[in-house]
């Protein structure tokens, strides 16, 4: 990566409605606040297609925004092969989109060692996956948040370390 590339990062979840454009928010209010938006690049994708186009969930909004956060410019997408190649950093939220990343992944090209879990960059944290919130109550928005917080943390250390 040249000097003035930017890293880009993208955050998977199922729906891409829920837990990734909660990331991407998160994160990229991170990046703002560290005077990095020139440097770092960040989306979100779901593994499947059953929100494509929409925003965020009302009540991922609504977390967000008593934080300080806005998800309304955010549209969900499905995550495609190419991302492997545009993206330094695809992020997995749990374990089943995990898997179904890997197997998306472009065979034979070292692409895979860019899919990780989310929770990684959050070694102290007790839970490895972030839990889907969708079929749950508000307090699960809430407990995602917090999840996300914690690694888009340690995610943005290991950026300035590694690339910046």
């Amino acid at each position: 990566m040249t000097a003035h590339a930017k890293v880009r990062v993208l955050f998977v979840c199922m729906g891409n409605i829920c837990r990734s454009p909660t990331a991407q928010g998160v994160f990229r209010k991170l990046v703002e606040d560290a005077g990095l938006v020139d440097r770092i690049e960040i989306d979100s994708a779901g593994t499947h297609a059953y929100h494509v186009g929409e925003p965020p969930d009302a009540r991922a909004q609504a977390t967000a925004l008593r934080r300080g956060i806005d998800l309304s410019d955010l549209r969900a997408r499905r995550a495609v092969p190419a991302d492997f190649e545009a993206y330094h950093y695809v992020l997995a939220m749990d374990q089943e989109n995990y898997h179904a990343l890997s197997d998306l992944c472009p065979p034979g090209r070292g692409l895979e060692r860019r899919l990780t879990l989310l929770m990684d960059y959050a070694p102290a944290a007790r839970l490895r996956e972030v839990p889907d919130p969708y079929y749950g109550s508000s307090g699960g928005f809430e407990a995602v948040f917090d999840m996300v917080e914690e690694a888009a943390r340690g995610l943005l250390e290991d950026i300035r370390r590694r690339h910046l």
